[in-house]
């Protein structure tokens, strides 16, 4: 079964969150779990790899929290998603034309290639300004009053 892990849905909703908010907003990763219904146990992973990947600017101590390094309009779905599962490949045999016993003669290697470009191109495309308009849309904003 092709499906993201756990953790790269977690990783979608923390940058959603943050997204949902005014620019250069920054949530705790607590507040951030409580909104998204993220298990605490997965965060500090999660943010830790959201940093590495250059999405996320954790600021530590009392008045530190998280925020997006870019603006939500240049951050896309293929960027979280490639940063926590590494590139997606559908089939093997588009990374290895001989791994197929057809090799060139394959009738469904040509599919298997349109289906990922199909895939790749809406997660490349899809920004989370995008997501967040659509949650907007979908429910009101509901912000804390401790923000």
């Amino acid at each position: 079964m092709l499906r993201i892990n756990r953790q790269t849905d977690y990783a979608v909703r923390v940058v959603l969150a943050l997204a949902q908010h005014p620019a250069e907003t920054r949530l705790s990763s607590a507040e951030i779990g409580r909104e998204m219904l993220i298990p605490p146990t997965f965060l500090p992973r999660i943010v830790a790899q959201l940093a590495q990947a250059g999405i996320l600017i954790t600021y530590p101590g009392r008045d530190g929290g998280l925020q997006l390094n870019h603006p939500p309009e240049k951050i896309t779905l293929w960027d979280v998603v490639n940063a926590f599962e590494g590139p997606l490949l559908l089939s093997e045999c588009l990374l290895n034309q001989q791994a197929c016993p057809f090799e060139s003669h394959c009738m469904v290697r040509p599919r298997w290639g349109r289906l990922q470009s199909v895939i790749l191109k809406e997660l490349s495309t899809t920004s989370f300004r995008d997501l967040a308009e659509e949650a907007a849309a979908q429910q009101p904003l509901i912000i804390s009053p401790e923000a």
